[in-house]
């Protein structure tokens, strides 16, 4: 099965930096326990792709066409295909007291904001921080290994993949959605009434649907509130018997 350009495909990857094989991001729960990368209410799942759309690497979105489902396939990212070389420039020494004035208590391998920018603390020494301004894997060759778990066929395993891509968060079996002539109806379910954002997650679900399918004019969200189930009165049964009228 040749895959190509505007497919939907659902892929699980683990990203290692090649020179030291650090795993640095994984779809995999248990490869983000074991390489000590989990973080709680993170979503660890196969990634919906759509290929050439840039929800990846470049370098890595032009090598999914290469790909077959439930094959494994190694892909390796020389730095200037991943995040760039390395800018000298882009490290500088900055006074500690400066700092901690700022809040920032600076540890090896933490991550600042310093000026407006995000920056990663190399050394620290005689009152003074080394602070390395460059993308935390700029200047490493990176190596994907990546399996297309599936590829989707139907418009509703496409707007259904499209919805949970937004909402990461509730099963995607609990949205439940219609497509009648130009219009599609999502009834919401109640998991996600007070998600936080989910007002803006609604707007890009409904950007999504009419860009991959430019017929839909219309995308309705349904949010159904149900009253709550009343207590049933209990009633006493009144015992019939031969001591009746007794």
């Amino acid at each position: 099965m040749a895959l190509q350009k505007g497919d939907f495909i659902v892929i699980d990857y683990v990203a290692k930096v090649k020179e030291t094989g650090e795993v640095f991001d994984t779809t995999s729960e248990e490869t983000a326990k074991k390489e000590r990368l989990y973080k709680e209410g993170e979503i660890y799942e196969p990634k919906l792709v759509v290929i050439g759309e840039g929800w990846v690497l470049k370098a890595l979105d032009e090598n999914l066409e290469k790909m077959e489902v439930d094959k494994a396939t190694p892909v390796e990212l020389s730095p200037d295909k991943a995040f760039g070389s390395r800018d000298p420039a882009k490290v500088k020494r900055v006074s500690l007291k400066h700092l901690t004035a700022e809040g920032i208590n600076p540890t090896l391998g933490m991550r600042v904001e310093h000026d407006g920018k995000m920056a990663t603390v190399r050394a620290i020494g005689a009152g003074r921080v080394l602070l390395d301004f460059n993308l935390p894997l700029a200047g490493k060759t990176l190596v994907y290994d990546v399996t297309v778990k599936k590829k989707l066929e139907t418009e509703e395993e496409k707007i259904a993949a499209l919805i949970h891509r937004r909402t990461p968060a509730v099963e995607e079996a609990k949205f439940k959605f219609t497509v009648k002539a130009k219009i599609v109806s999502v009834e919401m379910p109640e998991d996600s009434f007070y998600l936080e954002g989910i007002q803006v997650a609604k707007r890009g679900i409904a950007m999504d649907i009419q860009k991959f399918f430019p017929k839909v004019t219309a995308v309705k969200f349904t949010e159904t509130f149900k009253a709550a189930a009343q207590p049933q009165k209990e009633t006493k049964q009144v015992e019939s018997g031969a001591n009746e009228g007794r």
